[in-house]
């Protein structure tokens, strides 16, 4: 399996029915979700790891994570419509592969995860509707690995910094991307709104 490969494999995933602007439901892009998976796979963190994709939406890191060798994945999401559909994106994978994947659903909400993993990768909202919502997951999975890769607004890379360290994290790495969000409420002027959006892998201080 190689990125493309990855890329084209998560292209083929269902996504939102229909988004819930409240939880801030935008969908990952097959080939930008393909590019952080596999620069977490060269840094040995998702081989024969166990591995939780916090507020995974239709599961596209979680089941990404799997292709490329994760042990286990625990996929949590509040929504459970997405949750769904995350479930059958797994199913039809497994059909694709003719393989069967190590994975748990849990419908609830990011404040009630409380399970230790080696790895937890998340596109959490970035807290535009609900101020601080990604704090919330960060914190949750500072709570509950070594190991951190996500998704948040560039303009957080002061607040993300403060906040890591605080917690006895550091930052390790930061990818920029150009994140298109597609027009999906009726509020959205443009078909595609590009947004800068870190990628960021923390880590915490080694005693």
């Amino acid at each position: 399996m190689n990125k493309k490969q990855l890329a084209i494999l998560l292209s083929k995933l269902k996504t939102f029915e229909k988004q819930d602007i409240s939880l801030e439901q935008y969908p990952t892009e097959s080939e930008i979700a393909s590019q952080a998976l596999w620069f977490a796979y060269m840094q040995s963190d998702i081989k024969n790891k166990t591995i939780a994709d916090l507020g995974c939406g239709n599961g596209i890191f979680g089941i990404g994570s799997l292709i490329l060798g994760a042990k286990k994945v625990i996929f949590l999401d509040v929504d459970k419509k997405i949750l769904d559909i995350a479930k059958q994106n797994l199913k039809f994978i497994e059909k694709q592969l003719n393989k069967k994947f190590n994975a748990t659903f849990i419908n609830k909400n990011i404040k009630d995860f409380n399970k230790k993993v080696d790895v937890i990768i998340q596109n959490p909202p970035f807290g535009v509707k609900n101020t601080h919502a990604d704090k919330l997951f960060l914190l949750v999975a500072m709570e509950n690995s070594n190991i951190i890769y996500t998704f948040h607004k560039i303009e957080s890379k002061e607040f993300i910094e403060r906040l890591t360290q605080e917690n006895g994290f550091k930052v390790k790495n930061l990818i920029v991307f150009n994140f298109p969000l597609k027009r999906s409420f009726f509020f959205h002027t443009k078909k595609v709104h590009y947004v800068k959006v870190g990628f960021w892998k923390i880590e915490r201080f080694k005693k």
